[in-house]
Parts: C-alpha cells; structure tokens; sequence
C-alpha cells in the first residue's frame, strides 16, 4: 500500500490527468445531453495537455530559449516539443468546441431539443415518413 501511495504522490500530474480523463470519457458516454457531452470532450482534452505538459516537464531544467553566441550543452534544457503540442491540441480544441457548439445550436433549432435519443427518434420518425412517401 505504502508503494502504490509513493507512486501516486510522485506522479501526480499524471495520476490527475488520468482521474480527468475518466470523468471526461463518463460524461461523454452516459450524457444525453449534448452541451454536456461537449464538456466531456473539453475535459478529456484538458487531461491530454495536462499529461503532457507533466510529461515535457524537468525540473531543474531551462526553457529552450539558447544564445547563439557559443556551444550549447542540451542537458540544460527542456524538451520543446510537448509544449508546441499542447498549443497547437488547445487551438484545435477550441476549433472543435466552436463547431460542435455551432451544431447543436443547428440541431436545437431544428428539433427544439439538444437530448440525443429524442433527437435520434424524430430523425428515425422522418425517415420512415420519406420512406413512406416514395413507396
């Protein structure tokens, strides 16, 4: 017991990052409510970038900011790249959130209502009207 205590106190970023992305993966699962299943998401996506900017993270180290003027010792400093997919994960999140939420606003006013199964019923609805329709 004591050694599972020493691991989750030694990663906890990840270990919090982990406990996020369940809860995200839940609510996106179970909701039916389709602005909830979008914070499902955005919460899945903030697990993502807390894990690897636990991941891109070395004490002791420098930011990669390095002057040209002589030899460069690369142990002094952090690895750049998690950071530069942390920005580019957050803008492609916003991008998608933006959309989703754009579509819901579409799908409420058509169907007057953003619960997914009643949404899936009346489309089912209107599809065996067409169906009755051509045949």
């Amino acid at each position: 017991m004591r050694d599972i205590l020493l691991v989750f106190t030694t990663n906890l970023p990840e270990a919090a990052a982990v406990v996020l992305f369940g809860i995200g993966l839940g609510n996106l699962i179970l909701a039916k409510n389709l602005i909830r299943k979008i914070i499902g998401l955005n919460i899945m996506d903030s697990s993502v970038y807390l894990f690897l900017a636990a991941k891109g993270y070395i004490a002791g180290r420098l930011a990669p900011i390095i002057d040209p003027s002589g030899p460069v010792d690369t142990s002094l400093y952090i690895d750049p790249i998690p950071t530069g997919l942390v920005l580019t994960g957050i803008v492609v999140s916003v991008s998608v959130t933006a959309f989703l939420l754009a579509l819901t606003v579409r799908l409420y006013e058509r169907f007057g209502t953003i619960d997914i199964d009643q949404i899936l019923i009346d489309l089912k609805k209107i599809e065996k009207q067409e169906d009755e329709e051509w045949t």
